[in-house]
């Protein structure tokens, strides 16, 4: 096969494109930034129009270096539970709500009360918290009368990009999932929770399985990108679905494990189950992801470089940070980090949950405090996966991708936190490449989704094994459940 896969990530903060071959290969890419509006605390949009500003110049970009007249397929992974509001022509009305945002904290307990939270929980997989775009959706309705009476489509990013190069709205299962209106077991728009909120599934995206072929490029996209005539447009996914799928994680014994922005970790399972201890997701290659999230991860460690130490975060200052932070003992000598900066969603669900630093002392230096925050994050993932276990969840090996992946002391801690083999992949695109493994099913270049992976999963250049200091953070995982009830008992007097 001489084609080539694009795999489009469109993410929070850039689109990246990249040119993939049948055999998993990175053939180019391309990248173009998309502006976060915040203006004012706890509210984050964006313009949808930047997001297919933003897929068109990084096709361009990658156009100079890779014929794009050889692409055969083309899939989506995209920002999850991000929603945009389109008019009869499909025009943008307002600005899209991130899933960054915070507004609708008053309307979770109302809205999910009109449902009942068990049954709201068990239609979509998902615990009443501010992340599912439906709470923000009850609090449009609430506060934006004016705007709602001017919808005539409420999409996923994903969805609002197949409209822009297919000329349909149609997304997939497993992006329209995430937002939290979605029946996961029956794979359909909820009538009863759209019904609830005004809306029905006429003013929702087409929702399609992951590898179903969505449509046929327009002539007007392919103008604006440069894309061949007729390329087939496949459904992806939602960027951390489809990320787990780019570095093989589809059974129950392996794990995705992505040190981002945010720290997601996810492995699946075949039947659907649902609790508080985790979110459930649809996955990309069948049955269901059962996933934990914890908002703050590399957003944590950048904001202690700049805005702590006031270091710029270059390479030179996480190398010097790295080395100090590894010569000390597991429990960084007393101090311990809470790393809720941004809330808690599974398993305590608070989104006013905040972050704190315990244990400090006068000897403690900036080394103390970085490596006390990997701690905190490793830690956080391990407290969440014990109770997943009960799930089914047998993970002993754990894949990692993102930025924090590329770092020998994360990956070391999250071992012996975790007490699994943690393995870095050759790629930290993961994203794009499951994009581009469901477009290659799509494409029917592989008969389904297990024979596109045996030839194009990333590969693994480095294992992580526990090591001795497995045993400590055995017992500090228990001062680390801690944490959390006596932070909350100090906020709240």
């Amino acid at each position: 096969m001489t084609g080539i896969l694009l795999g489009v990530d469109c993410s929070t903060t850039a689109t990246k494109v990249v040119a993939w071959n049948a055999s998993g290969e990175n053939l180019g890419e391309g990248r173009c930034d998309i502006p976060l509006s915040t203006p004012s605390p706890g509210i984050y949009e964006q313009n949808p129009d930047d997001w297919w500003d933003s897929v068109v110049k990084a096709l361009r970009q990658l156009g100079e270096g890779v014929d794009l007249n050889l692409a055969v397929a083309l899939a989506v992974s995209n920002q999850r539970e991000t929603v945009c509001f389109l008019d009869k022509t499909g025009g943008p009305i307002a600005p899209a709500i991130v899933w960054l945002d915070e507004r609708c904290r008053p309307e979770v307990d109302t809205f999910a009360a009109k449902i009942g939270d068990e049954k709201i929980h068990r239609i979509t997989g998902k615990h009443k918290d501010i992340t599912p775009v439906v709470y923000r959706l009850a609090w449009m309705r609430k506060h934006a009368a004016e705007v709602c009476g001017k919808i005539a489509f409420i999409s996923d990013v994903q969805g609002f990009l197949s409209l822009r190069l297919t000329g349909k709205l149609v997304t997939s299962w497993a992006s329209a999932d995430p937002m939290g209106c979605w029946d996961i077991v029956n794979k359909k728009w909820s009538g009863e929770i759209l019904g609830a909120l005004g809306w029905n599934e006429d003013n929702f995206p087409a929702a399609q399985k992951p590898g179903t072929v969505l449509g046929a490029i327009t002539p007007e996209a392919v103008s604006q990108t440069g894309l061949p005539s007729g390329l087939t447009v496949v459904a992806g996914g939602g960027d951390g679905q489809c990320a787990g799928l780019g570095i093989g994680a589809t059974h129950p014994e392996t794990a995705y494990i992505n040190i981002g922005t945010a720290v997601v970790c996810g492995a699946c399972l075949e039947n659907y189950v649902f609790a508080k201890a985790w979110r459930t997701m649809t996955a990309m290659s069948g049955g269901y992801i059962v996933e934990s999230c914890l908002r703050s991860g590399t957003f944590l460690v950048n904001w202690l470089l700049r805005d702590i130490f006031k270091r710029d975060g270059g390479s030179d200052d996480f190398d010097e940070l790295e080395n100090n932070a590894a010569r000390l003992p597991p429990g960084s000598e007393g101090l311990s980090v809470l790393p809720y900066w941004s809330g808690v969603m599974n398993p305590h669900w608070n989104p006013g949950a905040r972050g704190a630093i315990f244990g400090l002392s006068g000897h403690h230096r900036q080394e103390h405090l970085y490596r006390a925050v990997i701690e905190g994050i490793a830690l956080d993932q391990a407290f969440c996966l014990k109770q997943m276990t009960e799930s089914g969840l047998r993970a002993k090996q754990y894949f990692a991708v993102g930025g924090g992946a590329q770092s020998d002391l994360w990956c070391q801690i999250f071992a012996d936190a975790l007490n699994g083999e943690v393995c870095r992949l050759d790629t930290v695109e993961a994203s794009s490449l499951g994009a581009a493994i469901a477009a290659a099913v799509g494409a029917e270049i592989y008969r389904d989704f297990d024979d596109a992976l045996d030839n194009m999963r990333g590969k693994v250049v480095a294992k992580f094994k526990p090591g001795d200091n497995a045993a400590d953070y055995a017992g500090l995982l228990s001062d680390y459940a801690a944490l959390y009830p006596a932070a909350q008992s100090t906020q709240q007097q």
